[in-house]
């Protein structure tokens, strides 16, 4: 019975329909946007911008304060990669791997340190960026298009190989994975930056004072994490499609 309703109600709504909560909807020609996604992700990269251009304004053979911290964070970004695609390969790939960690970790901070619900909107609220799917998903199609660019750039044709290697049995198997990869990617990243939100939301609605900074704390690092997580995965799919495949 159940069934039959489900189908019966799918049947009328469109799944490109479907969407969880309201959105601030900004319309560009024939395409509709969420504006306050796009509104969050500016300011975060403007941040970012900032931050990359004060910090490497006045560059001095001794760092000092704000330039240690900067190629600190160079040398941390630089690990990962160089673990990851290997140490041969990973410099061309260093301004990708970092953009997508410091894009995402700045993403998700903003949603845990900015308190975007006493900003009103006319439709929706603002949050992180990484609270929605649309997001997400870029993101991992990025990462996509970035280990096929990696592997047919470094074992042109050949690299369609490895989708029969070790048997032709496993073609199906190895297909599914490039698309279960990008899937993976963005469910992880919205599901556990969605659910810290929410955490954080009723926490602060049921005990609004000082329990909700434990969790606000560890949603800070949980966020770190999940940046950690996606940039160190993407280098590893790139450094995986630069094998060389059906190599004697």
């Amino acid at each position: 019975m159940y069934h039959k309703e489900f189908e019966l109600f799918y049947s009328f709504i469109p799944v490109s329909e479907v969407e969880v909560g309201k959105h601030l909807y900004w319309t560009i020609g024939n395409y509709r946007i969420h504006g306050q996604v796009f509104i969050v992700s500016w300011l975060v990269m403007i941040v970012l911008i900032s931050l990359a251009i004060a910090g490497t304004r006045n560059l001095e053979r001794t760092p000092k304060k704000f330039q240690n911290f900067m190629e600190f964070i160079l040398e941390f970004l630089q690990d990962i990669a160089k673990n990851q695609i290997g140490e041969h390969e990973y410099r061309f790939w260093i301004p990708y791997i970092a953009t997508i960690f410091l894009f995402i970790l700045g993403s998700n901070w903003a949603g845990a340190l900015i308190p975007w619900k006493l900003i009103t909107l006319p439709e929706g609220e603002l949050a992180a960026p990484t609270n929605d799917i649309n997001t997400t998903v870029a993101l991992s199609l990025l990462t996509s298009l970035a280990y096929f660019y990696a592997g047919l750039s470094k074992n042109g044709i050949g690299y369609f190989s490895r989708y029969i290697e070790p048997t032709p049995v496993l073609l199906p198997i190895n297909i599914l994975e490039d698309f279960t990869k990008p899937l993976s990617l963005s469910f992880r990243l919205f599901g556990n930056i969605l659910a810290d939100e929410l955490v954080v939301s009723v926490f602060t609605l049921l005990v609004p004072i000082l329990i909700p900074l434990p969790v606000m704390i560890l949603g800070l690092f949980a966020s770190s994490i999940q940046a950690l997580i996606f940039s160190t995965l993407s280098a590893a799919y790139i450094g995986e499609a630069m094998e060389g495949h059906g190599e004697e």
